[in-house]
């Protein structure tokens, strides 16, 4: 069965789930507080921690959010319980990517009728790019993302500086020569990687929070432009390690969720696999020529992103003489860091070092 059957089938056995208990399910979901303690408070739920972290930096202490994937989870495999459905019926707003992975959110959605909660898409709110397959780079088996050789994106900028995609007959190869369903291309969901996505989307969600909460209104503007200041302070610092590299490609010997981040900065890049691919193994091929950019290029470090195994990426060091580091996508966080209370930007901080030591920029 297909990722996509499953998923379809989800959403019909959450459907019958609304149906048989929408009389009568009023406590909250894990992780929510009782009635009488949630009584007047806005209530947000969000399905990943970006958007949780934007919420609760908006909200402070007067609004209650709370996020459906557990510290630790992998999102690919998340499928929401009873208890998730009844938080997302309950909430004020609820807040979620949108895309190939919350496609059974729309089906949630649509059962509960009236009784939705108001929601905000995050791939709704800023421009998206299509999800890239890029020279040396294993695509999903099975899966139906198509794409022309030397591609312009949406967003209008080509890649001719940036990926020179050697191999075009291989590529074509591998997609059946058909660019004419190029157009049906997942968009990349990760737009929160590029910090100024992060202010932006920031920005939007306390807006729908001002206009849900006028009472706290002054409240949730003056944390978001708080927390706006450090996101525009993050990119500008980003930005300054970009500008004094060596304009060397960053390799991840791992899924590369960082397609907006690399847009922003303007930054090449190679990886082992696309930023939703549910692989895990990477062929010999696609190790091979990773292995063989990073001798070519002399590119002193090796990407993987957090809960990955790291395994790829070691490999591809010990061949060629990398170091290995992680790289924070931010998609989710380990109970430890949701007990420390990282944030968006505390993740995206510490993986500074990483990425000068990937440019070799010389920076303290």
């Amino acid at each position: 069965m297909t990722d996509k059957m499953k998923r379809t089938v989800l959403a019909a056995c959450l459907a019958l789930f609304l149906a048989v208990s929408a009389a009568g399910c009023g406590g909250a979901g894990q992780g929510g507080s009782n009635a009488e303690d949630t009584e007047g408070r806005l209530q947000i739920v969000a399905t990943v921690f970006p958007c949780y972290d934007f919420a609760r930096q908006a909200a402070g202490d007067a609004a209650d959010v709370r996020m459906l994937l557990r510290p630790g989870e992998e999102i690919h495999s998340y499928e929401p319980t009873p208890a998730d459905i009844r938080s997302i019926q309950n909430c004020d707003l609820f807040l979620y990517v949108g895309g190939e992975n919350d496609e059974w959110v729309e089906g949630i959605l649509e059962n509960m009728g009236e009784d939705a909660p108001e929601t905000l898409v995050l791939t709704e709110e800023v421009e998206t790019v299509e999800e890239e397959i890029i020279e040396g780079m294993q695509e999903e088996r099975g899966h139906d993302h198509e794409h022309e050789d030397g591609h312009e994106h949406e967003d209008g900028h080509d890649h001719e500086d940036g990926h020179e995609h050697e191999a075009e007959h291989d590529h074509e190869e591998s997609h059946g020569g058909d660019s004419s369903e190029a157009e049906h291309a997942e968009a990349d969901e990760h737009v929160w990687t590029s910090p100024l996505n992060a202010a932006q989307l920031t920005d939007r969600i306390a807006a729908r929070m001002e206009a849900l909460d006028p009472a706290h209104a002054q409240t949730y503007r003056a944390n978001a432009d708080a927390y706006i200041g450090e996101l525009l302070a993050l990119d500008a610092e980003i930005e300054g390690i970009v500008e004094r590299g060596t304009g060397k490609p960053l390799i991840f010997g791992d899924r590369f969720p960082l397609r907006y981040f690399a847009e922003r900065y303007g930054l090449r890049y190679y990886a082992a696999f696309p930023g939703c691919s549910a692989e895990a193994e990477a062929s010999a091929k696609t190790i091979a020529f990773l292995i063989e950019k990073v001798r070519e290029e002399e590119i002193p470090v090796v990407f993987s992103i957090e809960f990955s195994n790291g395994n790829i990426a070691r490999s591809i060091c010990e061949s060629a003489g990398a170091e290995h580091r992680m790289f924070h996508s931010c998609h989710n966080v380990t109970s430890r860091e949701m007990e420390a209370g990282e944030t968006y930007v505390s993740l995206m901080r510490a993986n500074l070092e990483g990425l000068r030591a990937a440019l070799e920029s010389g920076e303290e």
